[in-house]
């Protein structure tokens, strides 16, 4: 009898606050590339978030719970620490990032480079993002929604009346 193939599991790493189009489009595209995609959702609390780590985490389950295709597990856990350190920790083998801009790409290529120093075992794969969510920054929704304007084009329904609720405009 032949040995079982090992379950090929990337991390996908963010913040998510809040979800976007764009998050769920990587989330999508890379979970038809594995067995197993983590969505690691940051603490990240120097970039002053608007919801809670609970509340991001439940948010993306929600959010990505009709991803899975073909069989792909998808889990969201809470992540802190060091990134290669979590990729370890879950048994993930490649660091999945979006890429919308050039500008992207200057830090991602010296985290991937930092990251493959530290643990040469874990690769970094990087997905353009479609054409239609180039320009999606959770940071941007979050700063329109704040300043009343429509986001209803940039993040799904559910993270959209969450998002106006925890602003007062529901």
């Amino acid at each position: 009898m032949a040995d079982a193939k090992p379950l090929r599991i990337g991390l996908y790493p963010g913040t998510f606050d809040p979800v976007t189009n764009g998050h769920l489009d990587v989330i999508g595209r890379a979970a038809r590339l594995l067995d197993k995609l983590v969505v690691g959702v940051a603490i990240n609390t120097g970039k002053g978030p608007l919801f809670s780590l609970e509340e991001r985490v439940a948010m993306v389950r929600a959010e990505t719970a009709a991803l899975a295709t073909g069989g792909t597990l998808i889990e969201v856990l809470p992540m802190e620490g060091l990134l290669v350190q979590f990729a370890r920790s879950i048994g993930a083998s490649m660091i999945l990032r979006g890429l919308r801009a050039v500008s992207d790409f200057d830090y991602e290529f010296q985290m991937a480079g930092m990251n493959y120093r530290m643990d040469p075992g874990v690769e970094t794969v990087f997905l353009m993002a479609s054409e239609r969510h180039q320009f999606i920054a959770s940071r941007l929704v979050k700063e329109v929604a704040m300043l009343g304007g429509d986001i209803s084009t940039f993040v799904p329904p559910l993270t959209l009346g969450r998002t106006l609720a925890k602003l007062g405009r529901a």
